[in-house]
């Protein structure tokens, strides 16, 4: 059953969803302007509709064509669906059950092929990457960053995504922005890259529209949903119409690969409050860890200074059954790396395989109040009982 199916049969509305809600007048142009975080501040940012077309634009620029690339095993799929069809050549290293690099497997990898190590950093939480920067400058390799889920986290004072040779960032993850990836690249001779084309104003309407209508949907009781969802299905019916076909999709499309962000994803990010945000999510986390960590083992059993979650991640036994029980009660979470690809290294990495069959995120970004936080934990331990 579909997540909108689930949704629909409930008679209780939707309260907390994944990621941070779009509201109408963030789109509007002026307003506050607030001071902007790494990347968005870095000598010369290269921004794209989708994270993935800069990893693909960073991959051609650094020639990475027939070259290998150290690749951690655990990961989403795209971000590897956009390296190989630049034609790199990927070798997986070991991630452990916490998400945890395994530094020294990186080491025992490194050949005179290896031209690169892509280095991803779970859910805001930073991976030993003051350890592999030091391993890749004695062995005079590049090291690419994925920041794509830790906008806003730090090591010290030193932002992720400032240490490597590059680093790719996905903005509409973790902000209320329809589209949004950013690529920064720490040689100057990256500078001038291939340009990029705006998207069609028809298709950043229609997706602005779509997203504007998710939020409302957690914002009124059930004949709101009910509405909200009739209002999506005209929006799509339009759009398709018109032939604007969906452009955010789980596979990596080469043909929309110099796409660049919009300008309203822009107008967006300057009406944020980032201190707070972080602040928010922080909190908001330590919620779902003092009162869930000692009923489930976390996988991250501390929040340190500097980090700033992007989703509480969840271990369980009966992945699917609870993500659907979860849907039922107006949590919508996210089903986490699950269902690798034919090709991916199913049984070479049991620590990753066991990630991939129990890992479900619970939402803890900054729309939500203490009290849907409480809401969000009592029902999964409610759920826990039941199983």
């Amino acid at each position: 059953m579909t997540t909108d199916a689930i949704t629909a049969t409930h008679p209780d509305r939707l309260f907390a969803s994944p990621y941070p809600k779009l509201y109408a007048g963030m789109v509007i142009p002026g307003g506050v302007q607030t001071e902007l975080p790494f990347p968005l501040t870095a000598p010369k940012p290269h921004y794209y509709y989708l994270a993935r077309n800069g990893i693909y634009a960073m991959a051609k620029a650094m020639k990475l064509a027939q070259e290998e690339v150290l690749f951690p095993a655990y990961f989403m799929g795209v971000e590897r669906d956009a390296l190989l069809a630049a034609g790199a050549n990927l070798k997986y290293f070991r991630i452990g059950q916490n998400m945890n690099v395994d530094v020294n497997d990186i080491a025992a990898k490194i050949t005179p092929k290896t031209k690169a190590v892509y280095l991803i950093h779970y859910l805001g939480f930073p991976s030993p990457v003051e350890q592999v920067q030091r391993l890749c400058q004695e062995k005079g390799i590049l090291l690419i960053e994925d920041c794509a889920l830790s906008l806003l986290s730090k090591i010290g004072d030193q932002p992720l995504g400032s240490f490597g040779d590059a680093a790719i960032f996905c903005l509409y993850k973790e902000l209320p922005v329809p589209n949004g990836g950013v690529l920064v690249m720490r040689d100057r001779k990256y500078d001038n890259m291939p340009a990029t084309r705006p998207p069609s104003l028809l298709s950043t309407g229609a997706y602005t529209t779509t997203a504007i209508w998710r939020g409302l949907r957690l914002q009124g009781p059930r004949f709101v949903d009910k509405l909200v969802w009739k209002g999506i299905s005209a929006v799509r019916s339009a759009r398709k119409a018109l032939g604007i076909f969906p452009i955010a999709t789980l596979d990596f499309d080469p043909s929309g690969a110099d796409l660049s962000m919009s300008h309203v994803s822009r107008w967006i990010i300057h009406r944020q409050d980032f201190p707070a945000i972080i602040a928010k999510r922080r909190a908001n986390y330590l919620r779902l860890l003092g009162r869930l960590g000692n009923v489930v083992a976390p996988v991250f059993d501390e929040l340190p200074e500097g980090v700033c979650p992007m989703l509480y991640p969840l271990r369980t036994r009966n992945k699917d059954k609870v993500y659907k029980l979860l849907i039922t009660r107006g949590i919508e979470t996210i089903n986490f790396w699950s269902r690798p690809k034919n090709d991916n290294p199913v049984g070479m990495f049991p620590e990753v395989d066991e990630l991939r069959e129990s890992i479900i995120e619970l939402p803890c970004h900054q729309d939500l109040s203490v009290d849907e936080m409480d809401r969000i934990s009592d029902h999964v331990l409610a759920i826990r009982k039941e199983l």
